[in-house]
């Protein structure tokens, strides 16, 4: 073989060998000597900025030249740029060196959501010619959505009457939410009439920039057509736009029963046919007795019997019947009652007679009082409910609370701010009740503050800021029981009031709907100044200087 094909061969050789080596490189590099890590918050409240901390770390022999680390941010989140995938470059990572690298964000979603951030590092190893890339995740869960979106709606309506509710919303965040809007699903058999604001498609309301400790409501009404003995579902959603898809916050259900009454004998106590009785009170009962047949009925004979513990039947009287009280029992005789000798037909007679209620009765007793009417041969048998009560104590305090500290002069000063704290109390003496509000509105110069005890009640809190008017939310309270709300509120008391004594909170009034009786039952706390007649401590120091 001549030199030539010699030396060819040896140049081949050479080139393989160094191929070949570059290629065993290349092969034994691995890239787990890149450790990549995210660290962050592992459950957070939605809108609440959380960090999270890309980690690296070079553990091998070789330096990682070019870096470059891709982080991409879970879906439906707020950043002030909208980019939800961010590149950064970084300095080459020698052996055992470390570095990190942050992002904020704020997580939309509902509770209960998991929300997943990823991170990618690629990077060339030194005198290598293949790229590399490591990932990695972390995964965050949204424990809780500091929104407020409730019903304000009976929980009975009547078929052919019209209801109007209203849709709350409050938010707790501490973040303005843009480009929000409530969006109301359709209603079988209930026909939208007036809606305030009003809604080009009673659909969907877009709302303004809601900021921390604001809220609103929408006003809606409509006529129930559904037969009676049907429920009717209403459902609305809170949620942000964005990307062209409503991501939503929070969902509101609230079931109406349609009802229709059918009375033929009636009867009424203090002029009304569905009265709800009361401890100590005094009942005036007027019983119709209506002819609706083609035939006349003459010297009728009618017999009341009362049944009930609450009944004193010491006190009961009749100007028109005769009374015997050891037999609950009180007679109507056409001889003493000329309505009663000749009912010709679609006439009406009325008989009356009343009873006193007693002050109380121990834990138990019968919450029905009933009235059986004896008539011909009809018998009608008329039940009167005792109804419960709601107490609402609302207090004020200058002195600091648990949880709460309060600050400012007292006196109040002209220009300067004093914090106080109000603490709403409420027991329900009988009876079940559901669908309790307290409301209150906040006088002029009154703000209202962070700081609501407890905090789950946050989300069952809202304050509409354009009537001032703040709302707390109970869904139901056993008879026997209690529950307390405390919350903060500022006086920063100006020229005009110097003085004078400065309102801190508007007369409160409860509601709820009694779930014995069916009936909507409210009682009122006074509203309260800065004189503080609940707090001896700080009491008679309320004129604004």
């Amino acid at each position: 073989m001549s030199k030539k094909w010699l030396f060819i061969l040896l140049v081949f050789f050479i080139v393989i060998g160094l191929v070949g080596f570059w290629y065993y490189r290349d092969t034994i590099f691995s890239k787990e000597v890149l450790k990549l890590e995210i660290f962050g918050s592992e459950q957070t409240k939605m809108g609440e900025e959380i960090e999270y901390t890309v980690i690296y770390k070079n553990s091998g022999n070789f330096a990682l030249e070019k870096p470059k680390i891709t982080f991409e941010l879970p879906q439906h989140s707020l950043v002030e740029d909208n980019k939800l995938r961010l590149e950064q470059n970084i300095k080459d990572i020698y052996p055992g060196e470390e570095g990190f690298v942050k992002f904020k964000v704020r997580l939309l979603g509902k509770e209960g959501d998991l929300k997943t951030a990823r991170a990618w590092l690629s990077y060339l190893p030194h005198n290598l010619s293949a790229r590399y890339e490591s990932e990695t995740s972390f995964t965050t869960k949204i424990n809780s959505v500091p929104i407020t979106l409730t019903y304000d709606l009976p929980s009975k309506a009547e078929k052919g009457k019209e209801i109007t509710y209203l849709l709350n919303y409050f938010s707790n965040i501490d973040y303005p939410l843009e480009s929000l809007s409530i969006k109301v699903e359709p209603v079988t058999d209930f026909k939208f009439s007036l809606t305030e604001p009003p809604s080009l498609d009673n659909k969907e309301w877009k709302l303004k920039t809601l900021n921390k400790g604001e809220g609103g409501r929408i006003k809606i009404s409509g006529v129930v057509n559904a037969d009676a003995g049907r429920n009717l579902i209403f459902s609305s959603k809170i949620g942000l736009w964005q990307d062209g898809a409503l991501v939503i916050f929070k969902e509101a259900f609230q079931e109406v029963q349609v009802i229709q009454p059918l009375i033929s004998v009636s009867q009424q106590i203090n002029g009304s046919a569905n009265y709800i009785a009361s401890p100590g009170e005094v009942l005036n009962y007027e019983i119709f007795l209506r002819n609706i047949g083609s035939t006349s009925f003459d010297n009728l004979f009618l017999l009341s019997r009362l049944d009930g513990q609450w009944l004193d039947l010491s006190t009961l009287e009749s100007s028109q019947g005769q009374v015997r009280p050891n037999d609950n029992l009180i007679i109507f005789d056409a001889r003493q009652i000329p309505s009663l000798q000749h009912l010709a037909p679609w006439q009406e007679a009325k008989i009356s007679f009343k009873v006193k209620m007693k002050d109380s009765l121990p834990t138990g007793a019968d919450q029905v009082i009933k009235n059986k009417v004896n008539l011909l041969d009809i018998s009608q048998e008329f039940e009167t409910k005792v109804g419960a009560k709601l107490e609402l104590r609302q207090n004020v305090y200058r002195a600091n609370q648990p949880g709460i500290e309060n600050s400012g002069p007292v006196p109040p000063e002209i220009n300067k701010t004093t914090t106080y704290i109000v603490v709403w109390r409420i027991k329900n003496y009988f009876n079940d009740v559901k669908n309790i509000k307290v409301k209150t509105s906040l006088p002029e110069g009154i703000t209202l503050g962070d700081n609501i005890i407890p905090e789950n009640e946050i989300s069952n809190f809202s304050l509409d800021s354009k009537s001032r008017e703040i709302v707390w939310f109970i869904d139901s309270l056993s008879p026997g029981y209690e529950k307390s709300l405390t919350f903060q509120v500022a006086l920063t008391p100006n020229l005009t009031q110097k003085g004078t004594v400065a309102n801190l909170i508007g007369q409160a009034t409860i509601s709820g709907e009694d779930q014995f009786t069916g009936a909507a039952i409210q009682s009122i706390a006074p509203a309260v100044n800065s004189r503080l007649p609940d707090d001896p401590a700080n009491s008679g120091g309320g004129i604004v200087q």
